[in-house]
């Protein structure tokens, strides 16, 4: 079987420096003549480029390798609606927590799921209306939201709402299984690397998570994620076949975001 096909590597020309990873935000000119819709970027808008097709893009990738932030710009540039489905499982890691439910019970965490109403966007994350944006962003809830997605019962109830969501298309959305399970028939599948130090730094210094800023200890949890999230029964992390890997090593956002936008463009193309 021909394995993933390999784009962008470190050492590259352009390496901007790791800054712009957390919280990145641009300057908004009053003057956007091409799309005055969409805020300023620093690369062209991609929507009069692609087909009259509604595309899914899927992205995904283990912790720190930059999906989050290359997947809201990367749908900011094309005008589609952007889905973080990891928050999902973090709302209902959240609410067992909160309803004393069993983690590895996975009965009692699938009703549970089943039976709340799960709201989530660019903006903010809501489960039966409560905010839960900021809340689920904590040690307490990455251990959480770990031991819940492992439960086949909660990936089946949240990847038929993830797939709901992505019936219209004109969608991006990030994961560790979209490509391979909620969409493997996605018109572009994209999965984000990075070498462990750099995925390291990221998530030390993201403001979005609280909890350990030194990157060796950050490095340790990242290295047992990824031990967990490659071996789990079910949708284990890997690349589909047919993905393009983008290795962010090195790169600052606007490059990664490029990268992605170029190979999206290839695709759709064809």
């Amino acid at each position: 079987m021909r394995g993933p096909d390999r784009v962008g590597r470190a050492g590259r020309a352009g390496r901007a420096g790791r800054a712009g990873w957390a919280g990145k935000d641009f300057p908004c000119p009053a003057h956007q003549p091409y799309l005055p819709y969409l805020p300023y970027l620093p690369y062209p808008p991609y929507p009069p480029y692609l087909p009259l097709t509604k595309p899914i893009i899927a992205i995904d990738g283990p912790s720190g390798a930059g999906k989050g932030t290359v997947a809201r710009e990367v749908a900011i540039a094309l005008g589609y609606r952007h889905v973080d489905s990891g928050a999902m499982y973090r709302a209902v890691g959240w609410k067992a927590l909160q309803e004393h439910v069993a983690l590895d019970s996975d009965e009692a965490v699938s009703k549970l799921a089943s039976a709340s109403r799960i709201d989530v966007s660019t903006a903010r994350v809501l489960i039966d209306g409560t905010d839960v944006t900021r809340a689920i962003r904590t040690p307490e809830i990455d251990r959480a939201a770990t031991a819940v997605a492992r439960l086949p019962g909660v990936r089946a109830v949240l990847v038929d709402r993830q797939r709901v969501l992505g019936e219209r298309g004109a969608i991006v959305m990030e994961g560790r299984d979209i490509g391979t399970v909620v969409f493997p028939n996605a018109d572009v599948k994209i999965y984000l690397d990075a070498s462990p130090e750099e995925r390291a730094r990221r998530r030390a210094s993201d403001p979005a998570h609280s909890g350990p800023t030194a990157v060796g200890e950050v490095a340790t949890l990242l290295t047992a994620r990824d031990e967990i999230d490659r071996t789990r029964a079910a949708s284990p992390l890997y690349a589909a076949p047919d993905a393009v890997v983008v290795d962010t090593t090195g790169q600052n956002v606007d490059q990664v975001v490029r990268e992605v936008l170029t190979v999206i463009r290839s695709k759709l193309k064809t």
